[in-house]
């Protein structure tokens, strides 16, 4: 699997989402992707308690270890690297956590509008 160029949402280099817990597709701490990325995890958020409980609604429970997948479990104030879809439904229905501009992949901007991600965005 080859990466796409680290570049993010605002043109710049693609800095880190989280180290503890490490995140992203390829598990190297940032929002990078590749074409076998097929849920495009490019956007980094900043996980809140009704997010956590949003994607457990919907099907995709971030909460529970599942260390058989050396998966921690998440918890609100982690930082992880979500589904760019899943992101833009969790902000249709007014859920979608905040996110950092600097660590989101531009790729992200295939499936998320630049205003949606501007209006979650912690930074820029």
């Amino acid at each position: 699997m080859e990466k796409e160029p680290a570049i993010n949402v605002l043109g710049e280099a693609l800095e880190s989402c989280s180290a503890d817990p490490v995140t992203g597709f390829f598990r190297d701490g940032a929002c990078n992707t590749c074409v076998e990325d097929s849920g495009s995890h490019t956007v980094c958020a900043i996980l809140t308690a009704e997010f956590l409980a949003y994607s457990k609604y919907v099907g995709n429970d971030l909460s529970t270890p599942r260390p058989e997948f050396r998966f921690p479990g998440l918890k609100p104030g982690d930082c992880w690297c979500l589904c760019a879809g899943r992101f833009l439904q969790a902000a249709d229905e007014g859920a979608a956590p905040r996110i950092r501009l600097a660590s989101t992949h531009r790729r992200a901007l295939d499936i998320v509008p630049l205003d949606i991600l501007m209006d979650h965005a912690t930074d820029g």
